[in-house]
């Protein structure tokens, strides 16, 4: 019998973060750097708790700040993307479940609304651009 298909929650649930030596240029990243691996769980903390409201960040800066942080050359760009499509997909599944968007992972502070990942993602690049000027737009009675 098949196997059930894994939710966007069981992704989260990857691997830890770890870091490898690269034998050969990947990516952009020169062979002999160490390149840190993230997980889901991780880039969902790191939005929650380095990516304020009204504020956004570019994946390149993200991935600079997790390497930093690591102790790493650089951040995997391919596995990066990846989970920050798992942790979009996740947090899209719990606001389709009807948890307020002020409660899931911010991930459209990280995806860019034009970029390919928003366009692969159920949110879309549309809902990215409503939800970041929403956060920019004064609250009520605020001038």
């Amino acid at each position: 019998m098949p196997s059930k298909p894994k939710t966007w929650a069981d992704k989260m649930k990857a691997r830890p973060p770890h870091t490898v030596t690269l034998d050969k240029d990947f990516a952009g990243v020169p062979a002999g750097a160490r390149l840190l691996i993230s997980c889901p769980i991780e880039l969902e903390a790191w939005l929650r708790s380095h990516v304020p409201p009204g504020t956004t960040l570019e994946v390149q800066q993200l991935r600079r700040e997790l390497a930093r942080h690591h102790g790493a050359d650089a951040t995997c760009p391919v596995s990066t993307s990846i989970f920050l499509r798992t942790v979009a997909e996740a947090a899209w599944d719990q606001i389709e479940a009807g948890t307020p968007v002020s409660q899931v992972a911010p991930f459209w502070r990280v995806i860019d609304p034009a970029s390919p990942l928003a366009r692969k993602l159920r949110a879309g690049g549309d809902w990215i651009a409503q939800q970041r000027a929403a956060e920019k737009a004064p609250a009520d009675g605020e001038h």
